[in-house]
């Protein structure tokens, strides 16, 4: 069996992808952050359409943790699938903060730059010993990184999503060797619980975010997880340094 990582999946895009990626026949090692209930949710779901899920803790952006967390990986993979490596990687976990350029404190910066950046690229490097020859990784960017259609306020979070997107393709030129594909995904604007529940807090902004949608509406967390559950899986096999857009086509 096939078996995936997927960080930040106690709920949004994390949850959906590895939902998604679990319904065809993988089985899943989860990671969630400041939310376990959420976690333990995600791996029940996946549980109860016959998958297998286990919950790990994680806080991608202390780079500290991350042998121990490759450590305990190792561990899984053994008592759960019997399995020395794992074949799917999606850095996914993140968080959203706002401020304009004249308002940014370093400390601000600093932490979006940890868990945005930072993060996947050394969870990634602690992860690969571990990962299987022809496997697949998707980095989760943001349309917020695209070069029209900019909102003031995302200038930090934007630069991290961007840098992630160059990291992709380097991933994919180095790691091709060993026939892993690379690829990222940016969302555009997603009903997920990101900017802690926007959507929920301000929902007079989806009519207007709909609006400057091409399809009409505002995504959801499920419009990106197919996505990134098709991208890691053998339909996407000659697929690799791409970013893709899912966005519904904003600002089109």
């Amino acid at each position: 069996m096939k078996v995936a990582i997927v960080t930040g999946a106690s709920s949004g895009i994390g949850r959906s992808a590895a939902i998604q990626i679990a319904k065809r026949g993988t089985g899943v090692i989860l990671t969630y952050g400041n939310n376990p209930q959420g976690g333990q949710e995600t791996a029940a779901a996946i549980e109860k359409e016959g998958g297998t899920a286990v919950a790990l803790p994680l806080d991608v952006g202390e780079t500290a943790t991350l042998a121990a967390f490759r450590d305990t990986v190792a561990d899984v993979l053994r008592d759960t699938w019997q399995r020395d490596t794992f074949d799917y990687l999606v850095n996914n976990a993140g968080f959203a903060q706002t401020s304009l350029i004249e308002d940014t404190t370093e400390e601000a910066f600093d932490s979006l730059m940890r868990v945005l950046l930072k993060g996947p690229y050394f969870l990634t490097q602690r992860l690969l010993p571990l990962m299987a020859d022809g496997g697949a990784i998707v980095n989760t960017s943001s349309n917020a990184a695209a070069t029209a259609g900019l909102e003031p306020g995302y200038a930090a979070y934007a630069s991290m999503k961007g840098g992630l997107v160059v990291l992709t393709r380097y991933m994919a030129k180095e790691f091709s060797t060993r026939g892993i594909r690379v690829n990222a995904v940016s969302p555009g604007s997603t009903r997920t619980r990101i900017a802690d529940d926007a959507f929920t807090r301000f929902p007079e902004v989806v009519p207007a975010l709909a609006a400057r949608t091409a399809l009409g509406r505002v995504g959801e967390p499920d419009d990106i997880g197919v996505m990134i559950a098709s991208l890691v899986s053998d339909e996407s096999r000659w697929v690799t340094a791409q970013n893709i857009e899912v966005s519904g086509g904003y600002n089109l």
